[in-house]
């Protein structure tokens, strides 16, 4: 039944496309699988700012599908393609279609936010965008958050890797983060998010990783006692929208839809800020045991974590492998 209202909600999209270019205007299908809500979703935040922006400076209209109304991400990103859904906000299924763009999950990469944010709007997001849409046919009209990556476990304190032997650990059913876990030296154990709660419950797996703000806002604080802010991974949102239709826009259109995207990516990179800062606090109040990590803490994980994903990764992208040493130099060059 959910597939078939999947299928019928794509058709109405596409014959309400016919009808709207027919008829000389312009609508927005905007979709994303985060909730609704914009002072817990930096996704929800993200579309709903675009909406604002796009409608109050230009005669278009957009309207917005989120909680996964249209699918997954994996469907939003056919659907896109396909210029059945405009615009999509997504985050891991970028590099699926576009495997340069894995090298942003390269662990321990980004020291800090901003220094992300520098990357991302700078030559180097510039270049990567460029390259995803000619392997793609996706225009990423800008960059927002899904947060730093933490790992979280019911045993004991992480404060080294060697903290991390033999426990194991659930990551998302996808060879990096198999490869990182694996070098920092624990024991990796894809499931799927949906069997998280439960795997934790019952003791299939002593930890996981993911945001602050998913970890509290969905519970996963009240079944592990501690938390290390070690950020292994900085998570991107990308803001795609079909390049087929964006073509078809006046640039007075595409200009607005360019602004509208970049503010709607500060806007959920400061949501997702929020919720980080908050959800530590909440975690720690109802119980959580909470560790930040020092500099040299953090190298010590890198040292471990990094070759292991590099020469996966190098294997993996072939000649696109290339994107590693740029993404390393962007790095070294936004921090200078």
């Amino acid at each position: 039944m959910r597939s078939i209202t999947k299928t019928l909600l794509a058709v109405t999209a596409l014959c309400g496309s016919l009808a709207a270019t027919t008829a000389g205007a312009q609508t927005l299908r905007v979709a994303h699988v985060d909730p609704d809500d914009w002072t817990g979703s930096k996704k929800g935040a993200a579309a709903q700012i675009f909406k604002n922006i796009v409608e109050s400076e230009s005669d278009m209209t957009v309207e917005i599908f989120p909680a996964g109304a249209l699918g997954n991400e994996d469907e939003l990103v056919a659907q896109v393609q396909d210029n059945l859904t405009q615009v999509a906000l997504i985050s891991g299924a970028m590099s699926k279609v576009c495997p340069a763009a894995s090298v942003l999950d390269i662990p321990y990469t980004f020291s800090s936010a901003t220094i992300a944010w520098d990357v991302l709007d700078g030559p180097f997001g510039d270049e990567l965008a460029q390259h995803c849409l000619e392997e793609t046919g996706l225009r990423t009209l800008a960059y927002g958050e899904t947060g730093f990556r933490n790992f979280t476990n019911n045993t004991r304190e992480i404060k080294s890797p060697a903290d991390m032997a033999g426990l194991k650990f659930r990551v998302q059913p996808i060879p990096l983060y198999v490869e990182m876990v694996k070098g920092l030296g624990g024991e990796p154990t894809p499931i799927a998010w949906t069997e998280l709660p439960n795997a934790l419950s019952t003791g299939v797996v002593d930890g996981q990783e993911n945001p602050v703000g998913v970890i509290y806002n969905n519970g996963l604080h009240k079944l592990q006692k501690y938390m290390t802010l070690d950020g292994h991974v900085y998570a991107a949102d990308f803001i795609v929208i079909s390049d087929e239709f964006y073509d078809m826009l006046e640039p007075a259109q595409q200009e607005v839809i360019r602004k509208a995207a970049r503010v709607a990516g500060t806007m959920g990179r400061a949501i997702q800020q929020w919720n980080t800062a908050e959800g530590v606090g909440k975690a720690q109040a109802e119980g959580m045991q909470v560790y930040a990590p020092t500099a040299d803490e953090i190298a010590a994980f890198a040292d471990k974590a990094q070759p292991a994903v590099v020469e996966y990764l190098r294997g993996e992208l072939g000649d696109d492998a290339e994107w590693i040493d740029r993404l390393q130099q962007a790095v070294a060059d936004a921090t200078e």
